[in-house]
């Protein structure tokens, strides 16, 4: 991947959709191969040691999940230690059968602070209290955690008659009834695996009280949506706002500290406070 900024003035290079030889600056004309290196620049003949390396684009890594493509500008981690758990769990995946669905794209904004999302996310103690639709989906006697290094799998198996995936024999919860893989990679995605196919979920702060969340989805089996634990996300994303915005009020009392952990659902939002912890320094 490379920067769309040209190295001269700073000027946007490709601003729509195209098919080109090079890149070229409308600018000053600056021109770039494909790669990134710098081919062409107008007014430069006589500059001393030109072109320099940082003429050229610069490039940013990229890796490669099924349909995701993954860069990050200064990666605080090699990308298999973050998504390293997640790819081999679910290595049975036919990423061939994924097809990007834009019909289904949602952005939600609502009044919360980023981390009281993610907490929320990353417990089922509320599901039957705050999700009518969704409990009648889930065997939550059977609902589990997983602690990975840098993100956590929180394993929902479906009810009777409920959809489930069919699991290969190479998948470790083969002969299980699993509704769905909910995987949260910290500090702000989640990866969200129904019989029908991917919901992916990207939280981004907009600020102390407000955050926007990116719901994007590839479709496997388009028989099977509307189904499931998958079938309502609308419904369930809007319950959850709901009480999201009901504690960023409460937290700002007074007289509220923090509450205890509870040590059967909320070990995933404990090991999300000590990541967070470790990486502002705290931890």
């Amino acid at each position: 991947m490379l920067s769309n900024v040209c190295t001269h003035r700073g000027s946007l290079l490709v601003q729509q959709d195209c098919q080109r030889p090079d890149i070229r600056c409308p600018y000053h004309s600056r021109r770039f191969d494909l790669d990134g290196r710098l081919r062409h620049a107008p007014g430069f003949d006589i500059a001393p040691d030109f072109p320099g390396a940082g003429d050229h684009l610069p490039q940013l890594p990229l890796q490669h999940w099924g349909p995701l493509t993954f860069t990050s500008m200064a990666p605080a981690l090699p990308f298999d230690a973050v998504f390293g758990a997640a790819m081999s769990r679910l290595a049975w995946l036919p990423w061939h059968n994924y097809r990007r669905d834009p019909s289904r794209d949602r952005d939600f904004g609502f009044d919360a602070h980023w981390a009281l999302y993610v907490e929320n996310y990353l417990e089922g103690l509320h599901i039957p209290f705050v999700h009518p639709g969704l409990t009648q989906t889930l065997d939550l006697a059977g609902y589990r955690d997983e602690l990975y290094p840098h993100s956590t799998l929180q394993l929902a198996p479906a009810r009777a008659g409920e959809a489930a995936f069919d699991l290969p024999p190479s998948s470790p919860d083969h002969g299980r009834r699993i509704a769905a893989y909910y995987w949260w990679l910290f500090p702000n995605l989640m990866l969200n695996f129904y019989p029908w196919g991917l919901s992916l979920n990207l939280v981004q702060p907009l600020g102390p009280g407000r955050t926007q969340v990116l719901f994007r989805s590839w479709v496997n089996d388009a028989a099977l949506l509307g189904q499931g634990a998958g079938g309502a996300l609308d419904a369930v994303e809007l319950e959850d706002e709901a009480v999201v915005q009901l504690v960023q009020r409460g937290v700002r009392s007074r007289l509220f500290r923090h509450g205890r952990y509870s040590p059967s659902h909320e070990t995933g939002v404990h090991h999300f406070h000590r990541l967070l912890a470790q990486a502002l320094g705290d931890g």
